[in-house]
């Protein structure tokens, strides 16, 4: 056996004469792969005698082959959608609506999937955002200011005010629970609202809601909107949390109240999310109970998630499809949404003269008539600018410790 000290104490040509026997070994097994590669895609029938000589010769080969093409296979399936016939989803969505009428707490889960309807792509259906990426296909840019709750929007909005839903936790960045009429103490939105930007400067934080996407000039680890505080003069910053970053924001992330309700819960319901980003938040998931007095979970998604083992009942069926057929199941009206109610348009803050100017996104337009209000939002952090959320520390901590 080599030792490090006997390694370097080869000469130049010795250490030149290794790395080159290394490159011909590599490039003999790219081959390798090549050729076997190519004789597995024969049926066997149509194999000669060297094809078989040759896999005899290279079973790890073979071996790591087989592995890669059942990985892909198991890959392919767990994209693939799935669509439950009409007599299945009517009966799922009944024990979903006995559950619901008999939970004390139940709590739901919302991803991408509960928007597709507004014309909000998702991220890993079959013209989602990484699908297209990883296809090396471009993703078109919609304008989300357009977009207006769905059906599975005003049915949860309906749901929390008839005391059948607790609270919602939802991964989605665009506002669409809020504008239903969600009140805000229920909701969490854990990777922020694109409406929304702060001054965590300010103690108690500050915060205004504006009637376009705050997001323009913001990305990874960079949230300044360009825009400045009124009162302390701090700059402000959006709330949204990309990937790769830690969410510390008090409001709107309100991770206090989404780490309560799943301790309360003994129902959670899950819906157009594929759970692969909440899977790792384990607060919500209450695995530190054992697993007879954990929630009950069920699950609404078209394709495959990391918790469909877990659940009691998986829904393959469309959001909308799956809560009209639940609502005519506990005998509630859905309501329409109406824009001339919306909550932004009361909650919003206008811009100050000066920065008419500091965004190119398009506004939401109230209806006709209807007068926009302002109202100054503070969030109180018992005295510090931000409390630190789930993670236990502040934005502008983080923001020093990055200097």
């Amino acid at each position: 056996m080599e030792t490090a000290g006997s390694v370097t104490g080869l000469s130049r040509t010795e250490r030149k004469e290794r790395e080159r026997a290394k490159i011909l070994q590599q490039e003999e097994q790219r081959k390798a792969f090549k050729l076997v590669s190519k004789i597995l895609k024969k049926t066997e029938a149509d194999w000669t005698k060297e094809d078989v000589a040759m896999l005899q010769q290279s079973e790890g080969v073979v071996q790591e082959l087989k592995q890669r093409k059942t990985k892909r296979e198991t890959l392919k399936r767990k994209l693939e959608e799935v669509f439950d016939d009409p007599e299945e989803l009517k009966l799922k969505v009944k024990q979903l609506a006995t559950a619901i009428r008999k939970a004390k707490h139940p709590v739901v889960y919302t991803g991408a999937g509960i928007s597709t309807a507004a014309s909000i792509p998702d991220y890993r259906g079959p013209s989602g955002v990484w699908t297209l990426l990883q296809k090396g296909r471009s993703v078109s840019v919609s304008d989300l200011s357009e977009a207006e709750p769905t059906l599975t929007h005003m049915c949860i909005m309906k749901l929390h005010e008839n005391k059948l839903v607790q609270h919602v936790v939802s991964q989605n960045c665009d506002g669409l629970h809020l504008r239903s009429g969600l009140p805000r103490s229920a909701l969490s939105e854990l990777h922020g609202n694109m409406y929304i930007e702060v001054c965590t400067g300010c103690s108690p934080a500050r915060e205004g809601i504006r009637l376009f996407d705050v997001t323009e000039r913001t990305a990874l680890h960079r949230h300044g909107t360009g825009r400045r505080c009124p009162k302390c003069g701090g700059e402000l910053r959006d709330t949204i949390v990309h990937f790769g970053e830690r969410g510390t924001l008090e409001q709107p992330l309100n991770w206090k109240g989404a780490a309560e309700a799943a301790e309360k819960a003994d129902l959670i319901l899950c819906l157009g999310s594929s759970l692969k980003v909440l899977k790792k938040y384990a607060c919500l998931w209450c695995m530190n109970r054992a697993p007879s007095k954990r929630p009950e979970l069920y699950i609404v998604n078209l394709q495959w998630t990391p918790k469909d083992d877990l659940a009691v009942l998986k829904i393959h069926g469309k959001c909308d499809d799956v809560l009209k057929l639940l609502m005519e199941e506990l005998n509630i009206e859905i309501p329409a949404y109406d824009k001339s109610k919306d909550p932004i348009f009361t909650l919003s803050t206008p811009l100050r003269p000066d920065e008419e100017d500091s965004h190119s996104r398009k506004l939401i337009t109230p209806p006709e008539g209807l007068e926009v209000c302002s109202q100054e939002v503070v969030h109180d952090s018992g005295g510090a600018s931000v409390s630190g959320g789930w993670f236990g520390r502040g934005y502008s901590k983080g923001r020093k410790k990055k200097r």
